[in-house]
């Protein structure tokens, strides 16, 4: 039976800058994913396997010209796939700090103490949606001390709780939407040559696991 693969390179979110940007410091790395797509022709096409690995390289604008356009074919080719729980929009409380936020999952276990070091997973996303850091992508949770400014303000609020905001239990997952005064403000971060991974006054979303005491 013969089968149909298509490779291609994506670029990763981080396009306009080497610098990802953590809650806490910038961590220089690059890095794009390779994408392979696996098809056996059927009576009734379906897809059959996807595979997804990461590997360092450079991209340009041949390369995304080039991505876009087997973009376009592979989804010529293959039936979209369906759409996941993580689709499902999430309902915001906002605290009197302009802080909102909305609990996925509840944890369980002691609530963090100011101070503490304690270990969380995130995904850092622009309003628009577009991916600027993650902590998965590293493979490994951040690690700090809560409360004590080691963080943006945003996120000592959201985990350790404050005025109408409960406080993360371990295990707990919750979006945060940081307005700019407890996110980057005014200054921005990632800015080089005149652009900017995250934007003067920008509106953040961080979808955040704690994971507990580090």
């Amino acid at each position: 039976m013969s089968s149909l693969t298509i490779s291609f390179r994506a670029a990763t979110p981080r396009t306009l800058s080497s610098n990802n940007i953590s809650p806490d410091k910038c961590v220089t790395t690059k890095q794009v994913s390779k994408f392979t797509y696996t098809r056996t022709p059927k009576i009734s096409s379906s897809l059959q396997e996807l595979e997804m690995k990461e590997s360092p390289a450079s991209f340009g604008r041949r390369g995304a010209i080039g991505c876009g356009f087997l973009l376009g074919l592979a989804s010529v080719l293959l039936q979209p796939l369906p759409a996941t729980a993580e689709a499902t929009p999430c309902e915001f409380t906002t605290a009197p700090s302009g802080l909102a936020f909305c609990d996925k999952v509840v944890g369980t276990g002691p609530e963090a103490e100011k101070g503490q070091l304690i270990k969380a997973h995130y995904v850092g996303k622009l309003e628009s949606g577009k991916v600027f850091d993650s902590s998965y992508n590293r493979g490994k949770p951040l690690t700090f001390r809560v409360g004590v400014g080691e963080v943006i303000k945003g996120w000592d609020e959201g985990i350790l709780g404050g005025d109408g905001v409960p406080a993360m239990l371990p295990g707990g997952k919750r979006v945060l939407k940081l307005p700019p005064q407890l996110g980057y403000g005014a200054r921005g971060a990632g800015c080089r040559g005149g652009s900017c991974i995250i934007p003067p006054n920008s509106v953040l979303l961080f979808d955040v696991e704690f994971i507990g005491k580090a």
